[in-house]
């Protein structure tokens, strides 16, 4: 098998690819003919979307509600995204062999956006959305340096890319829907910097998780 080409084998568990609703849409879009790098792509503006709206709850005093919740339904766009072009890729047999590059760059991208965009937020931490965007980027290359050693793909967590967004969305959510008087004042912390905090430290957790997981496969298979 061509290396760029997604092995069935070797891909992240995701529980929602069985829903019948998902399948269904995978297969419009395959019959459709739209390919998985343009589905990549699309979950990719998505996120910088997400990004840029949650920068912007900073900026804008009175519609910051509407900008995070306007976030969370980029950020399930993305999910979805996500989900898709492996579904039309590998089971309606559409990869490409730059089909990899389309994969990994994107969401790396994507996780970028929305953690340095959390950071500009309201209620963020602009140092605090660089360290746990630099995070986010190790915690995926300790999968891939895994990889290239011979040790399975590893997407463990708790901070794998789904552990990230479901942090950054329940913090968004809880800033769109509290109470006024649960928010920060000013330029106060608010539920962004603790969800940022939970990424990095998370993350690194992950990372080294992951790393000892490889070390021991190698080991053993060595």
């Amino acid at each position: 098998m061509n290396q760029n080409i997604p092995n069935p084998d070797d891909r992240r568990p995701l529980w929602h690819r069985s829903l019948g609703w998902i399948q269904r849409m995978a297969a419009a879009l395959a019959r459709a003919g739209v390919s998985p790098n343009a589905i990549s792509v699309s979950g990719l503006l998505a996120a910088l979307l997400a990004g840029g709206l949650w920068a912007l709850t900073s900026q804008m005093p009175g519609l910051e509600r509407l900008l995070w919740l306007a976030g969370v339904f980029l950020v399930l766009l993305r999910i979805l995204a996500n989900t898709l072009d492996g579904m039309v890729a590998v089971e309606w047999g559409r990869a490409s062999p730059v089909g990899l590059l389309y994969n990994e760059a994107p969401d790396r991208l994507s996780d970028t956006a929305l953690l340095i965009g959390a950071g500009y937020a309201q209620g963020g931490n602009v140092e605090l959305g660089l360290a746990a965007a630099c995070v986010a980027l190790f915690v995926t290359y300790t999968r891939l340096l895994g990889r290239a050693a011979g040790a399975p793909s590893d997407f463990c967590g708790p901070m794998d890319k789904g552990g990230r967004m479901i942090v950054l969305m329940l913090a968004a959510l809880y800033m769109g829907l509290a109470p006024a008087d649960w928010l920060p004042a000013g330029d106060a912390w608010g539920a962004m910097v603790i969800a940022l905090l939970v990424v990095c430290l998370g993350g690194a957790y992950t990372a080294a998780r992951r790393l000892t997981r490889a070390a021991r496969f190698l080991n053993q298979a060595g």
